[in-house]
């Protein structure tokens, strides 16, 4: 998909923030915003059914930020709200317990002017936890990241192209807080899967990666991912990683005729939700389940590691 609308104009960024129960971190997740060296051409905070005082505390931004409410309908709605009313040319997301670092905004601005024929942009973050001390940056955590650290051009940025595509879906070393796309690519692709609670950032990433062809990468981390306990995929593992595995197979259809680098990299995700889920069901002594599951895997990318898997698995 091309973006011709960069061409035209400089890039006004909606910034969609899906709000739950965040009250004590919200306002530093606005205040982050607000705080951009790029101005955001606005800040859509959209209630997803909390049952504290959010409305409150985004009231007392007055008209900086726009407020929408809705009942609990899970993220994805929230985000997919959040963008169908916001008026930029440009999306941008940001959770309500993360924040973004200063640059965030300018970094992806400077990507578009240099090169404006990039299909979406993505940038590195930082791990964090709870009382903001530094875990690591996502982008040195992977050998693609750091590939791309050291081909950064005069111009600032790297591309991720061709089979490339396919080794940053495998890795994704950037994640929704550091995702920049045009509006109208993100509603032509219907944005994320309402039904999904799970792995929805990923079923969408692999729906953009199919229909582009060029990804501008902000390679220094632009935002914060605070790591913390409460979340679903920490506090119910069978049921996160049941849910990965259906998240990815509702892709099925749409992979089979995706470029190839992409139908690979998604093959090689399901092979290892399949993978994780028959290593936790193991350990629980489900041994059962857990080799109908790794079973399932094998015809997606088979290897020399299956039958390896399989023994570790009737171990236990």
């Amino acid at each position: 998909m091309g973006n011709e609308a960069t061409k035209a104009a400089a890039p006004r960024f909606s910034v969609v923030i899906p709000a739950y129960n965040a009250r004590a971190t919200l306002a530093r997740a606005l205040d982050s915003v607000l705080a951009q060296t790029w101005p955001a051409h606005e800040i859509i905070v959209v209630d997803d059914g909390s049952s504290d005082d959010t409305e409150e505390v985004v009231a007392a931004y007055g008209d900086r930020v726009i407020y929408l409410q809705q009942k609990n309908a899970g993220p994805s709605a929230a985000r997919n709200r959040g963008v169908a009313a916001a008026s930029g040319d440009w999306a941008a997301f940001l959770d309500a317990d993360d924040w973004y670092y200063p640059g965030r905004l300018q970094a992806h601005a400077e990507i578009i002017a240099a090169d404006p024929g990039l299909d979406f942009l993505v940038a590195g973050f930082d791990y964090r936890d709870a009382e903001g001390n530094l875990i690591e940056p996502s982008i040195a955590r992977t050998s693609l990241g750091r590939r791309l650290q050291q081909q950064v051009g005069k111009n600032g940025h790297a591309v991720i192209e061709g089979e490339t595509i396919g080794e940053f879906i495998a890795q994704q070393f950037s994640d929704t807080r550091g995702l920049s796309l045009p509006r109208r690519t993100f509603m032509a692709l219907g944005g994320f899967p309402v039904d999904l609670r799970i792995c929805e950032d990923v079923a969408f990433l692999l729906r953009l990666c199919a229909a582009s062809r060029r990804v501008g990468v902000a390679c220094a981390s632009q935002a914060v991912y605070l790591v913390h306990d409460e979340g679903l995929i920490r506090s119910d593992r069978l049921r996160a990683q049941t849910e990965t595995v259906r998240a990815l197979l509702t892709l099925e259809t749409e992979m089979s005729s995706a470029p190839a680098p992409v139908r690979l990299a998604w093959q090689r995700l399901v092979k290892e939700a399949y993978r994780n889920l028959a290593y936790y069901l193991a350990k629980q002594g489900h041994k059962g389940e857990a080799l109908a599951d790794l079973m399932k895997s094998f015809r997606f990318h088979p290897s020399w590691r299956d039958g390896r898997d399989m023994l570790s698995v009737l171990k236990g």
